[in-house]
């Protein structure tokens, strides 16, 4: 099953530089997952840094309303 997810341009970017030529987004998610790190620890890393989350989820939400969905044909 896919899922549509959206994510800001800079976490694109580094995603697609990890990504190269040869492996899939999901390859590169799955590995980031799954390779002795759990995605669990860092749960309220930013807890302390409020003020930057504020930021960081006000570009978000700017980038969301700024991206257009794409048509895909199957």
């Amino acid at each position: 099953m896919v899922k549509v997810i959206s994510l800001s341009n800079e976490a694109y970017e580094r995603l697609k530089i990890l990504k190269g030529n040869d492996k899939s987004f999901s390859d590169i998610v799955i590995k980031m997952t799954t390779d002795n790190k759990n995605i669990i620890e860092f749960a309220g890393a930013w807890s302390e840094e409020k003020d930057k989350w504020e930021k960081i989820k006000k570009q978000i939400y700017e980038n969301r309303k700024k991206s257009k969905l794409r048509d895909y044909k199957w």
